[in-house]
């Protein structure tokens, strides 16, 4: 089996051990071809060398964001071909999606045991967003795309440093207990962003929203199944939106861990086709398999279906 490891230098696990990448290429074994990205433009011109390289299987050693990044170049580079199947091996931060995949292995293991023809523990066929910048004119492949508290979420987050799991349950932890009082930490983070949200051509009625979630997959990390629907149809991604205040929000937290949807009469939780979120007030924050960035007007829709291989 052709295999070719794709190396993103910027990983979290690869700036905290310097010689990681050598060990990279020490489990490889020559069995591979490796492809190290520090940046946009690296990883478009691997892109497009290893898809007419032909390769069977693509290892993606990284995080969420490798693996949004490394799926668009491929996409673009692909021009409507189907691509590769693909590996996470996990190197950044939480690998949130490759965890709902079911990928358990850590790094190392996992590049060895897929370049050396060892048999996966399954493989599946996993639904992906399109998501259009309207703003940019620029389309990106990804997983689980969010505004309103997961944007700010996110912002405090990275202003911690990250530092995974930890780090995000005691923001996590803050939040929900400010949220019984409404204190100024959680307000924060929970109080309605503007932005328009039209579903399938329905504009939804609140013009400012707490939470706004869409994905396809249905663990957000630290068991937070907002989207307990997401995956159900490969061609409908799930979306969660609520315009509701801290102090009826964060007290729904029990509700998310268990997988139910929220309460509250203006919340919409459903399957869509196609979704826009605009901001009124300019460019707002949304983010996108933990990146986050800026825009004034999003279109969202079902991406191409990926073939995964989990070790």
């Amino acid at each position: 089996m052709k295999t070719a490891l794709v190396v993103n230098p910027q990983a979290r696990a690869f700036r905290l051990r310097e010689k990681l990448i050598s060990a990279v290429r020490l489990r490889a074994g020559g069995a591979a071809r490796i492809w190290i990205t520090a940046d946009e433009g690296a990883l478009a011109q691997a892109a497009q060398a290893l898809l007419e390289w032909e390769p069977d299987r693509v290892v993606l050693c990284g995080g969420d964001g490798t693996l949004m990044a490394s799926v668009t170049a491929l996409w673009r580079a692909s021009e409507g071909r189907a691509l590769p199947e693909l590996v996470v091996a996990p190197a950044g931060t939480v690998a949130t999606v490759a965890r709902n995949w079911g990928q358990r292995a850590e790094l190392l293991t996992t590049v060895a045991r897929a370049t050396t023809g060892a048999a996966p523990l399954k493989r599946l066929t996993s639904p992906s967003l399109r998501v259009l910048d309207c703003s940019e004119a620029v389309e990106r492949i990804g997983f689980i795309l969010g505004t309103g508290l997961v944007a700010r979420f996110f912002e405090k987050y990275y202003a911690r440093g990250g530092g995974g799991y930890a780090s995000a349950a005691r923001i996590v932890a803050r939040t929900f207990v400010g949220s019984f009082l409404a204190d100024s930490y959680s307000r924060s983070i929970l109080d309605p962003l503007p932005c328009r949200l039209r579903v399938d051509g329905k504009a939804l009625c609140p013009d400012a929203f707490s939470l706004v979630v869409t994905s396809v997959v249905r663990d957000l990390g630290l068991h937070m199944r907002v989207t307990h629907r997401a995956g159900e149809d490969p061609d409908r991604p799930h979306l969660v939106a609520s315009p509701l205040a801290a102090r009826q929000l964060g007290p729904q937290a029990p509700r998310v861990l268990l997988g139910r949807a929220l309460s509250g009469a203006e919340n919409f939780d459903g399957l869509y086709g196609d979704l826009e979120i605009e901001f009124p007030d300019g460019r707002g924050p949304w983010v996108l398999d933990g990146d986050v960035l800026f825009s004034e007007r999003l279109q969202i829709r079902a991406g191409p279906q990926l073939r995964i291989a989990v070790y």
